[in-house]
């Protein structure tokens, strides 16, 4: 098994349990790794072959964009959801930060797997 990963995709949306979070975009960042045969892919080098880091980032930011999750931990699992179903993925981590959503930390969040890891 290879794992693919992208890292601090950086998107604008609603989110959180308070008032003032529900009247402000606030900036999260996305991790993702993802399982695959990257075999395939490095023998042809087609992007056909692989996982397309492009379409899932612009699919990501589409759907984050327009959310208004109150939870971060539910905002992960449509995420897994989207990744696992659209783009043929058997396993996915997804990490959600929340910078700043805490005083005195620099950093918050949730990290979710989902699917069958070899």
């Amino acid at each position: 098994m290879d794992l693919l990963f992208l890292r601090e995709l950086k998107i604008e949306t609603v989110i959180g349990i308070y008032d003032w979070e529900r009247q402000v975009r606030q900036a999260i960042l996305i991790d993702l790794d993802m399982a695959a045969d990257a075999a395939k892919a490095a023998q042809s080098d087609q992007v056909e072959d692989t996982i397309n880091y492009k379409e899932i980032a612009k699919r990501l930011i589409g759907f984050v964009e327009s959310s208004s999750f109150q939870l971060v931990e539910t905002l992960a699992e449509r995420i897994a959801g989207i990744v696992l179903e659209e783009f043929g993925v058997r396993w996915v981590r997804v990490t959600i930060h929340k910078p700043g959503a805490v005083r005195g930390s620099r950093d918050v969040g949730v990290i979710i797997e989902r699917g069958q890891r070899d």
